[in-house]
């Protein structure tokens, strides 16, 4: 059944909001509620369309009465964050990360109208060290989980909403596991990290890198919406990267730093305020994750539009990323060393 009144988290960022703003504009949905601690950027409210913003912090059981007042009967969570310089810090981050969503779960739990919850989580929950499995399907378990951070948040979300599950069967919970989204207009992390001029990478690996567009991602999150889609579902494109080629192919030069001085490099680098390469992300950087989406195509019935090399692309482009090194220098570099192999063969 198609919903009536849907409620969005996060919709003063990109992800929530450009998702309010797409089913804003779908005429068979009586009512769309954008809720956030911050308005959206004025570049994004200009196509909300008739998406109604309400400011109101999830950790404020305050959220409980925007739920029940307006009848909401879907509700999609996005507001879950991987940044904590923009959420404030670390304790700000995981605050609103955990409490906003026990909160937001307290408030679908007493509520007699929502039957329907989507939430936007990541493959981060399947950790990344060495002793991980070539692909993640969703029945599989992490074997290292970081002390904090993001990943350590999402495993715990996870958690209170498979209790809500349990303690709610009447409401359909759609749990979707994002790779890294990247796209020409979103900010995140790692399209922070791709756009220095020198990228750090940690000496002696090329993890495999697998990415999603952030066009699909709403697509996603758009017909979790709008139909009943039960379960727990990766969403990744198709294909890999190693982040060797993925450096390459911007153009850019790679600086690969000893395993010990990584945790300084990350300090660095958030000091300056140019990324933040916090110890979750250097284990992606020497491990990598890469999802396995065949329930995503057979039981969901959704296949991204862009592959990872794709995706990655079209981020590249629509960032007009300039490469480091002259492309055209690397061409003649390349058949230079490939005359001079064939002359010592």
């Amino acid at each position: 059944m198609a919903p009536s009144t849907v409620l969005v988290t996060g919709a003063g960022r990109f992800v929530g909001g450009q998702l309010a703003a797409r089913l804003a504009a779908d005429s068979t949905i009586d009512r769309v509620l954008a809720v956030d601690t911050v308005p959206p950027p004025q570049e994004l409210t200009g196509g909300m369309g008739r998406a109604e913003f309400v400011r109101v912090d999830l950790r404020d059981p305050l959220i409980a009465k925007v739920v029940s007042t307006a009848k909401v009967d879907t509700v999609v969570h996005t507001s879950m964050t991987a940044s904590p310089r923009g959420a404030g810090g670390y304790s700000t981050m995981k605050e609103m990360n955990v409490i906003g969503t026990m909160q937001l779960l307290a408030a679908c739990q007493r509520s007699t109208t929502v039957t329907r919850l989507v939430v936007k989580s990541t493959g981060a929950v399947y950790g990344a060290s060495a002793l991980d499995q070539a692909v993640f399907t969703e029945c599989d378990e992490p074997h290292v989980i970081s002390a904090s951070g993001y990943a350590k948040d999402a495993v715990e979300i996870e958690g209170y909403i498979r209790g809500f599950a349990r303690r709610r069967e009447d409401v359909d919970v759609t749990v979707l596991r994002f790779a890294n989204i990247i796209g020409p207009r979103i900010d995140t992390v790692l399209s922070r990290y791709f756009s220095l001029p020198v990228v750090p990478t940690v000496l002696g690996y090329d993890p495999r890198v697998q990415l999603l567009h952030e066009q699909d991602a709403l697509a996603v999150l758009e017909r979790a919406a709008r139909e009943r889609r039960p379960g727990v579902f990766n969403v990744g494109g198709a294909g890999v990267l190693m982040l060797s080629q993925a450096i390459r192919r911007m153009g850019r030069i790679s600086v690969p730093i000893p395993a010990p001085a990584v945790a300084t490099a990350g300090r660095l680098l958030r000091g300056a305020q140019l990324v933040d390469y916090s110890p979750e992300q250097a284990r992606f950087l020497n491990f990598g994750r890469v999802l396995d989406t065949t329930r995503l195509r057979t039981e969901f019935g959704f296949v991204p539009r862009w592959t990872t090399a794709q995706a990655f692309d079209d981020y590249v482009r629509g960032a007009a990323l300039r490469p480091t090194i002259d492309p055209r220098w690397i061409a003649t570099a390349q058949r230079c060393l490939l005359g001079l192999a064939a002359r010592f063969r």
